[in-house]
């Protein structure tokens, strides 16, 4: 493409540069390419490649206009949200700010004559993290800017393009913020007589464009929140999204009484792209953290920049299919537009022995052959299984903040480790039909393939992303009345034993099969200690990654990944996970020097706030695929879980069958659109006329014939099987060698913010704090000592704002972090009594509540009531707990307390030391109780001779009182014998078995 595309003009395509000359008086010649309105435009563009080409003077010596430009300032106006807005949760509001134009005389543009510019590429990177969308009749204009608001580009999309066609002209010019406001100036002084040019909308960016039976639409996001922070590199939750027809306003009315658009428009909809879709502008969450660090080392070694490489690991892009027609009209497509995944993101902070250590849980789920539960089942013949999902736990120590050690060398800090593990559906043909109304259809096998080809596919991709050897943990029944589960652990063996046979020695796949739903409802099996033995073996063999030089600091690489599966791959599943991330959060911390062995315990602070992240965890995974969320989680398996955890379980229970049985083939439909595994096509049936969706998801059967078919015994391919192996730090070579490390990363601006002011509490880092993010311990329905989170969404909410971002609910238990001193247990800090309190309420009651000049915790009596009505339960709950832990560090009594505890302690000096007949004082009471006893119920009192008799049947007991004889049979005493003798049970009455 060419660098000098027009930009300000309506002209028509192809594009030409524009020249536009100023003349002796002044005024610009018109341009070549004019809009509509044959209007004379001047952009400050082309007055800087003018200016660049004559030599003219520079701006500095001309005067500026009469119309001040927006400055550069880091303090916002007072017309947009600030960095300190108390409705904002984050260092930087939900919503984008729109760039901020000023209007400048038209006879002034031609001053700036020997403006600076740079294209992309030249300094470095310059990636655009908010964005612009202008619109004039015939174009849209998408302005993007930097971090720092202080570079610019823009881009031109054409509103007019025929059915079908996307048109877009991408500038490479870099503009500072001067420039493009003139440059917007212009366009606006060229359009005057149709309308000028208008915001249509602020995004944090554009996830692609998709069509249906008409025009294309542009998908933006429209809200984000962060969620976590690696490398510097933040990472975005969407929380808000906008589809935006690319046509004019009469197209636009045309294409909406179409009622197939219109159907297509409402079927994406039911896709809730707000909930669990994640984004990093500068950092590829698509990929692992060990395969980012490999491909920059190998990058570097070869001189390339990362641009030059395959970016993303499609895999794992939920908008792949949008960002097709961008990467046909676009030379720079990651520029413009952002990969996002579909999953889980988590990140918390906590302090062991005064080090903090950053936990990160990151789930990926894989695009291909995705769907909801019963409809996606098994796999496909390509190889790719039903509920795909890649997690990966990093553990980092947070003393230093980018990927890069001292040196400075790129990309080797050696306090970054991580671990991958994948959970996927059994990969054989099978399914479940659950069109009746049976909550557990039966389970049926649809092919049996002698040679498992699809199998085959499968574990080949395994090596292929993970390396060898490959630990399958099959966790599903092995022993039922009806067999169904039992059906697919005996074909899943004889796989796993044919593809063995032709996998080298040390390479083969290592499989275990554990029935874990019998082991957890008997009383004789420790499910959490078996699992704990394969985890141990899980580890040792796959091992796992920490980065490092290889010169001062030793790294080491994952070889091979454990995979996971149930018959639903949700419940059991994750339980199994969460023990094969505690074994290697071991291992994690004591790579990074933290602990000297590699064992933490159940009981500590560390592993309950993995666990609850990984409750979070596998509650958003069982959304997404099950549509409810775990049924059984790790209080279940651990057996602590309370008897109201079985009313909770039946709730979920029937949720999920609910969202199977109605709710799934629409968001199958939603899917299946999204993903582009169905597109339009003329005389092709519609997507909700579809039977099935077979043939969307499996190769088209025409072209078996056309498509080589793999060797049966040679399946796997032997360049997958070879170790991993870090590269050695050698840094940039070539033209690459002298540049900075900004030219490679732009953690420094992205993280610190250099020209922006920050509140501590709505910086990320800050609030990720295990002490201050997760509130305190409650009871809930799945026991006192599994703090479980709220039934109506899987994840806490931080804010009140409507959406679903998710933070989990993990509670750091007071009586083991703190000591009586107050100090938390594993630093051994003191903590401030502000801290403490603010840990201890609710986030909004943190915004609401005015500060204080006591930094101690401030009693809380009796009589005290919160300032506002709790309406919520929990926020109850809540205020309750904080009443009661204020009162217990800051215990008073009031005055009637304290003259009855006077009265206590000397009740023993007023005791009479000299036991005598008199009566002793201040009896009234006693004697006018003994008085008020008339002669009748006194004479009541007396026994009858039927007692007496009752008494000394059970006062004299014989010499050998063992013995029954049948002189005892009428006694009283036995007369639980005699009903024994008549058959029934001692204790409940009934009549006993007859064995």
């Amino acid at each position: 493409m060419d660098n000098n595309s027009n930009i300000d003009g309506e002209g028509e395509m192809p594009h030409q540069p524009l020249t536009i000359l100023p003349d002796a008086s002044g005024q610009n010649a018109q341009s070549s390419l004019g809009d509509n309105e044959g209007q004379r435009i001047s952009t400050e563009q082309d007055v800087v490649r003018q200016a660049k080409t004559n030599a003219v003077p520079s701006l500095a010596a001309s005067p500026l206009p009469s119309t001040p430009l927006p400055h550069t300032s880091s303090i916002p106006s007072t017309n947009e949200p600030t960095l300190l807005d108390a409705g904002s949760e984050d260092e930087e509001p939900a919503t984008a700010a729109g760039f901020e134009r000023s209007t400048s005389p038209a006879s002034a543009l031609h001053r700036n004559k020997g403006a600076e510019y740079q294209k992309v590429g030249e300094e470095g990177v310059c990636k655009m993290h908010r964005f612009s969308l202008y619109e004039t009749v015939n174009w849209f204009y998408l302005v993007g800017g930097d971090v720092m608001d202080q570079k610019f580009r823009i881009l031109k999309i054409d509103r007019t393009a025929d059915t079908g066609d996307l048109i877009m002209v991408e500038d490479e010019i870099v503009y500072t913020r001067k420039e493009m406001n003139q440059l917007l100036n212009a366009v606006d002084d060229g359009n005057k007589a149709s309308g000028g040019l208008k915001l249509k909308c602020t995004t944090w960016g554009v996830l692609g464009f998709i069509r249906f039976t008409g025009a294309y639409y542009m998908l933006v996001i429209t809200k984000r929140s962060q969620v976590a922070v690696i490398g510097g590199h933040y990472v975005y939750q969407i929380d808000g999204t906008e589809l935006i027809s690319l046509t004019t306003s009469s197209s636009r009315s045309k294409a909406e009484r179409i009622p197939e658009e219109a159907r297509f428009v409402s079927t994406l909809s039911n896709l809730d792209l707000s909930r669990s879709f994640y984004f990093s502008y500068t950092y590829d969450i698509t990929r692992s953290l060990q395969l980012n660090m490999i491909r920059e080392r190998k990058a570097f070694g070869q001189g390339l920049l990362r641009k030059s490489l395959d970016y993303h690991d499609g895999m794992f892009v939920w908008n792949q299919h949008l960002l097709g027609p961008a990467s046909t009209a676009l030379q720079n497509t990651y520029d413009w537009c952002i990969p996002i995944i579909h999953g889980f993101v988590d990140q918390t902070n906590i302090s062991i022995h005064t080090r903090t250590v950053s936990i990160t849980v990151i789930a990926r789920r894989s695009r291909l052959f995705a769907g909801a539960r019963f409809l996606k089942r098994g796999v496909n013949d390509l190889g790719f299984v039903a509920n795909d999902v890649e997690s990966e736990q990093i553990v980092s120590e947070a003393l230093t903040t980018s990927f890069h050690a001292p040196g400075p060398q790129l990309y080797a800090n050696p306090n970054f480790t991580s671990y991958v593990q994948h959970r996927g559906s059994i990969p054989l043909h099978w399914t479940q039909d659950n069109s009746g109304v049976t909550p557990k259809p039966d389970i049926e096998l649809n092919l049996v393939d002698p040679f498992f080809s699809a199998a085959a596919l499968h574990f080949d991709n395994l090596f292929e992303r993970y390396g060898a050897p490959v630990y399958v943990l099959n966790l599903v029944k092995s022993r039922e009345r009806i067999p169904r589960e039992s059906i697919l652990l005996h074909e899943y063996t004889n796989a796993i034993t044919y593809l063995n046979q032709s996998l080298p020695e040390g390479k083969k796949i290592l499989y275990k099969a554990w029935d874990m739903s019998r082991a957890s409802k008997s009383r004789d099996q420790d499910v959490i200690g078996t699992l704990e033995a394969s985890a141990r073996d899980i580890v040792s063999r796959t091992g796992f990654f920490r980065n490092g030089d290889n010169v001062y600091w030793k790294s080491s690489i994952q070889n091979g990944v454990a995979r996971t599966n149930c018959i639903d791959c949700l419940d059991r599943t994750n339980a199994a996970q969460f023990i094969i991330g505690k074994c290697a959060l071991g291992h994690q911390l004591q790579a990074l020097g933290i602990i000297p062995n590699e064992t933490v315990e159940f009981e500590t602070d560390v592993v309950t706030v993995l666990s609850h992240m990984y409750h979070a965890h596998g509650d958003m995974i069982a959304i997404q695929y099950g549509g409810s969320h775990l049924v059984n989680t790790m209080a279940t398996y651990r057996k602590i879980n309370q008897w109201s955890s079985q009313s909770r379980d039946m709730v979920e229970s029937f949720k999920r069958y609910y969202n199977n049985s109605f709710l799934d083939r629409q968001r199958q439909e939603a899917y299946n659109l999204f993903l582009g595994n169905y597109t339009f096509a003329q005389g092709q049936p519609m997507l909700w006329d579809l039977a099935t969706d077979y043939y969307l998801h499996h190769a088209d059967p025409r072209a078996w014939s056309e498509r080589r078919r793999k060797n049966y015994i040679k399946w796997f391919d032997p360049c997958h099987l070879e170790e991993r192996r870090m590269p050695q730090e050698v840094g940039p070579k070539g033209a690459l060698a002298n540049k900075p490390i900004d030219f490679f990363d732009e953690y420094w601006l992205e993280y610190y913010r250099p020209t922006n002011l920050s509140a501590f509490p709505k910086i990320l880092s800050y609030k990720v704090n295990s002490m201050r993010k997760y509130p305190s311990p409650k009871e809930t329905q799945d026991g006192a000592a599994e703090l479980n989170l709220p039934q109506s969404t899987p994840i806490s909410k931080n804010n009140q704002q409507n959406n679903d971002r998710p933070e989990t609910e993990v509670s750091s238990l007071i009586t083991s972090s703190l000591d009586n001193d107050g100090k938390n247990s594993l630093s051994g800090e003191k903590l401030p009594g502000n801290v403490l309190s603010d840990w201890l309420r609710q986030p909004s009651q943190q915004l609401q509540s005015e500060p204080t000049s006591n930094n101690n915790l401030q009693p809380l009596n009796n009589s005290q009531k919160p300032e506002k009505p709790l309406k919520d339960k929990s926020a109850a709950t809540q205020w309750t707990l904080n009443q009661f832990v204020a009162n217990s560090l800051n215990p008073t009594v009031v005055e009637s307390e304290a003259d009855e505890y006077l009265r206590y302690i000397n009740h023993p000096s007023n005791l009479p030391l000299v036991v005598s007949t008199e009566d002793p004082p201040h009896n009234s009471d006693f004697l006018a109780y003994i008085q008020s006893n008339s002669p009748d119920a006194a004479a009541q009192m007396l026994s009858t001779e039927d007692d007496i008799a009752d008494f000394e049947e059970f006062v004299n007991v014989g010499d050998d009182p063992l013995t029954v004889t049948d002189a005892d049979t009428p006694k009283k005493r036995y007369k639980a014998y005699r009903q024994w003798l008549k058959g029934r049970s001692l204790f409940k009455q009934q009549r006993a078995d007859s064995q």
